[in-house]
């Protein structure tokens, strides 16, 4: 049975190109028995559709704060007391920045903000924009508080350029799910 049968996972969806591989670790957590509860940001919706993951999920996608059908306080607090792991993949700068930076303008970054358990991101962005000095001290900021990184990988970029800056790809991704993920004892 593999570790991540049964397991509360979020999965936290920004705006990028790479969205489109966070349908494939979705669909490997689904495979390996997480019951897996996706949240997009409005960009993200821009590069992939929420019926992808509903499709791959079997539950609803969250896109607002306060949906009181589901969670009464709303869904930061809902999904953030349900669920043992956070990933974001792909994190954007912006997204990077707003968790640095403690802001709570959507539902993620305020999920983020009331999550209390290990936080997964896996950035994606242009070349120049990873290597930019105002993205790495929040990613600094975010390692300092705990927050654990899929790094990104050196490759083609869909701006045309080669360097570091594409998301982990998912395999990878789940690698460091199941280092960070405790185990549960039976």
């Amino acid at each position: 049975m593999d570790a991540l049968a049964g397991r509360e996972i979020v999965l936290g969806v920004t705006g990028g190109v790479a969205a489109y591989k966070a349908a494939d670790l979705c669909s490997r957590l689904v495979q390996s028995g997480a019951r897996v509860s996706v949240v997009m940001t409005a960009a993200s919706r821009r590069f992939i559709g929420a019926t992808t993951f509903e499709a791959l999920t079997n539950r609803p996608v969250h896109l607002r704060r306060f949906r009181p059908q589901e969670h009464r306080l709303g869904e930061h607090i809902g999904l953030a007391r349900r669920a043992e792991l956070l990933i974001v993949a792909p994190a954007t700068a912006a997204t990077l920045a707003r968790f640095a930076c403690g802001l709570a303008d959507d539902l993620l970054s305020t999920l983020y903000l009331a999550f209390t358990g290990p936080v997964l991101v896996a950035p994606a962005m242009n070349c120049e924009m990873w290597a930019k000095r105002a993205v790495q001290r929040n990613v600094a900021v975010l390692r300092e508080d705990g927050v654990h990184f899929a790094e990104p990988g050196i490759g083609w970029l869909s701006c045309g350029l080669q360097g570091a800056g594409r998301m982990a790809e998912p395999a990878e991704i789940l690698q460091r799910i199941h280092e960070i993920l405790p185990t549960r004892s039976t």
